[in-house]
């Protein structure tokens, strides 16, 4: 049976998105929120993000909201993701809720970008059945996902749900092994960490990193990765690159004091409206939905380019 019923602990930022991916899917959706306000929102961002998606719109009707765990019809649920704030103890109470509730063959999965999945799952006594399923802000339109096994995670578990989020349009990757901060995490913050020691060594403003990546190599990525990339310009080469230029590049095992500084200085980006730029309320607006334009343009070319590959 394909599993249809699935529910989401916490509606917040990224939970409402996921609820978002899995109504576009036709699946009935229960969502947990301790929030009257949380619950009394979602409604509208689903609607919202079935319409950005080019979905039903009478999906909408799938997705319900509970205040209470124990309020759920549970006989009815094939799948649980937990997309609560990255509080560790909290999330363990969660799961161990959700352990007493759901049937015992119910794949239990957490969103969390943060904390390792066999931390999450050490008070359980199923913990065969957790996972990570790593969603990226913002989760409905970015593609990726990431299904992260723990060493007690069942394989079939972990494949069956890269299955789940390859049917519903998302680009799944299984992280075979529970490390810090997964895959994508794990690439971005490298790239972060020369990006931020270069703006700290008067290298380059925060404007030329942008562009660097965005109109460089990030442009690439949209039609291929950097694996597929070093195929296509040759591994001698990155070799012989990589040799004269590794020795070169930051190595430090934390972020420069220019970020602590910022952090101090409560200069945080749009949430306080200063960061390396100044925000105001309307200028967050644009960009945003700039940002947001941009990615729906970029879905559609990853489309189009999935379709020729088939």
């Amino acid at each position: 049976m394909t599993p249809q019923n699935v529910v989401i602990v916490g509606g917040g930022i990224m939970g409402g998105d996921i609820a978002i991916i899995f109504a576009a899917g036709s699946w009935n959706v229960h969502v947990m929120s301790p929030s009257q306000k949380t619950r009394d929102a979602l409604p509208a961002r689903i609607e919202a993000g079935l319409k950005k998606l080019g979905a039903p719109a009478a999906n909408a009707a799938n997705v319900k909201t509970f205040p209470r765990l124990e309020d759920i019809p549970w006989k009815e649920v094939q799948l649980v993701v937990e997309a609560v704030t990255e509080d560790l103890p909290l999330k363990q109470k969660i799961f161990q809720a959700l352990e007493r509730l759901a049937l015992p063959d119910i794949p239990f999965a957490s969103n969390t970008s943060n904390f390792p999945i066999g931390e999450i799952g050490k008070p359980l006594t199923t913990r065969s059945r957790l996972t990570g399923l790593h969603f990226w802000m913002p989760a409905h339109l970015v593609p990726l996902v990431e299904v992260v096994s723990a060493e007690a995670t069942d394989p079939k578990v972990a494949e069956g749900l890269v299955e789940i989020m390859r049917k519903l349009g998302k680009a799944p990757i299984w992280v075979k092994k529970d490390i810090p901060g997964f895959v994508g995490n794990r690439i971005q913050h490298a790239m972060m960490r020369e990006a931020l020691y270069l703006i700290a060594d008067g290298v380059v403003s925060p404007e030329g990193v942008d562009t660097a990546v965005r109109y460089g190599f990030g442009f690439r990525f949209i039609a291929c990765g950097p694996i597929m990339q070093k195929e296509m310009s040759g591994w001698d080469t990155n070799f012989f690159v990589a040799s004269a230029l590794y020795p070169h590049l930051h190595a430090e095992k934390g972020p420069p004091a220019l970020l602590k500084h910022m952090v101090a200085q409560g200069h945080l980006g749009m949430k306080t409206k200063q960061g390396f730029w100044q925000w105001s309320d309307e200028s967050i607006a644009q960009e945003k939905n700039r940002i947001e334009k941009a990615l729906q343009a970029g879905m559609e070319i990853l489309r189009a380019g999935v379709a020729q590959e088939k």
